[in-house]
């Protein structure tokens, strides 16, 4: 599937391979024992054969790992959180794959199940401890509570839903005082359609800073849109995304192995979150959960940053080099950790923003170049300097930069400044030329030019 477009443009397709499937497993469901003898003589031998059911061999099963879009997510009545894929589906963060009809038979039983569009728990504010699960496939409903089908469904989504499209992408409950009432949210394309529980009224809003949702979910009153196998937190009375998005299901939502990280992490095209490189020419590059360490001789290695930078855990805004100690911002403090083998802190931090740098709000970029003394900070389209040698410091020197909205992160090396803007960077000579330059750079490939990626 085509991350972000609706998914009924391949419904027909995905029904015909799935009304395929289910017509050979009705024919190969049984076959005989070998280790069963008959008589071949006999007529009705084939009456008395033993039949064993075939068995599905686990390695064939989905891998949550792999980068699979989700069809949808929801918890069920104890909070466990469910994926859904296909005719799977993987109950917990770490859960293997298990047929849907194990668990939910009626939505297989009523419906040639393709996928499941949307799935969502439902609580009721009379009752609450009465909480149902509901699926969506095309035009019908499925109501279950302790995974009974409840009576009367399936029913069809304009009885239930009355204004609520059929072939939905998402949908997500939303109670009060989250949204201001209690409401579903239902997404299709670019709408998104907010149902009143109470009084069925229907409101249809375009949330345009997000994505097109393939799945969605509410998790400790937090709200994440699903695209592909990325994820947006967003707000469900704007649509307004929070902090650095989107970011990867299975740094967050999935427990993988982490053999795959280093191929993963250098051939990703989300942006990276800040990156740096030291004295002794390693480079460092920060994603989420995530950090690659590139030594001067190019070996590439991926780690979590909570494991080598314990009192970050993640989500890394800026970082810069100096004085053989790495400087990391995160939200409103400063972290400084030592450079080698072990990253210890240093005694004393983190320390405030605002105290160790002079400057306050979120920092997009930072860098340290030619004379190592002055740290250049990136804050939306200004660019400030800082002498780490004053005392007290302060973000001095404020220009403008003209061809760029946005900086992602940034790092000065051998080669010059590199400035990282999404999926790509620039090369300049100097901080002067960036900060006066009047037209763009040849744009490279962070992926393949940085990390080496063939692809």
């Amino acid at each position: 599937m085509i991350s972000g477009q609706p998914k009924k443009l391949l419904h027909g397709f995905r029904l015909l391979s799935a009304t395929l499937t289910r017509i050979g497993s009705l024919y190969a469901r049984w076959a005989p024992d070998p280790h069963q003898k008959h008589d071949h003589n006999n007529h009705q031998s084939t009456q008395s054969i033993a039949l064993s059911p075939i068995q599905t061999n686990p390695a064939d099963n989905p891998d949550p790992c792999d980068g699979l879009e989700m069809d949808a997510v929801a918890l069920n009545e104890e909070g466990v959180p469910y994926f859904f894929k296909g005719d799977y589906v993987f109950k917990g963060f770490g859960g293997q794959a298990k047929m849907i009809n194990k668990s939910f038979p009626e939505v297989d039983n009523h419906h040639q199940m393709d996928h499941i569009d949307a799935a969502f728990r439902m609580h009721h504010d009379d009752d609450p401890t009465h909480n149902n699960i509901f699926f969506i496939l095309d035009d019908m409903v499925y109501s279950y509570y302790q995974y009974k089908l409840e009576e009367g469904y399936p029913k069809n989504i304009s009885e239930v839903f009355p204004g609520i499209p059929d072939h939905l992408d998402a949908a997500v409950e939303c109670p009060k005082p989250e949204c201001d009432e209690h409401s579903v949210i239902f997404f299709k394309g670019h709408d998104s359609y907010h149902f009143n529980v109470k009084t069925k009224a229907v409101e249809k809003k375009k949330f345009e800073s997000m994505p097109n949702c393939t799945s969605a979910f509410r998790f400790m009153e937090h709200y994440y849109c699903f695209h592909g196998h990325m994820f947006s937190k967003f707000d469900p009375k704007t649509g307004e995304v929070h902090g650095k998005q989107p970011k990867d299901v299975r740094d967050y939502f999935m427990r993988c192995s982490s053999n795959n990280h280093t191929e993963r992490e250098r051939c990703s095209r989300v942006h990276l979150d800040a990156v740096t490189s030291d004295q002794a020419g390693h480079m460092y590059a920060f994603r989420g959960h995530y950090f690659l360490q590139k030594d001067k001789d190019g070996v590439l290695k991926a780690d979590t940053i909570e494991h080598a930078f314990k009192e970050l855990h993640s989500d890394v805004e800026a970082v810069f080099s100096h004085d053989d100690h790495l400087y990391m911002i995160k939200d409103d403090n400063v972290f400084a950790y030592t450079v080698g083998e072990n990253h210890t802190l240093l005694d004393g931090y983190p320390k405030p923003l605002k105290e160790e740098l002079g400057i306050e709000g979120h920092i997009d970029a930072a860098f340290v170049c030619e004379d190592h003394q002055h740290v250049h900070i990136i804050k939306g389209q200004h660019i400030y300097n800082v002498d780490m040698k004053a005392s007290p410091r302060a973000a001095t020197g404020k220009g403008k930069l003209l061809l760029l909205s946005k900086v992602n992160a940034a790092m000065c090396g051998p080669e010059g400044l590199k400035v990282i803007v999404g999926n790509n960077y620039y090369r300049y000579n100097s901080t002067m030329l960036f900060v006066a330059g009047r037209a763009l750079p040849e744009q490279h490939r962070v992926s393949q030019e940085l990390f080496g990626c063939d692809h």
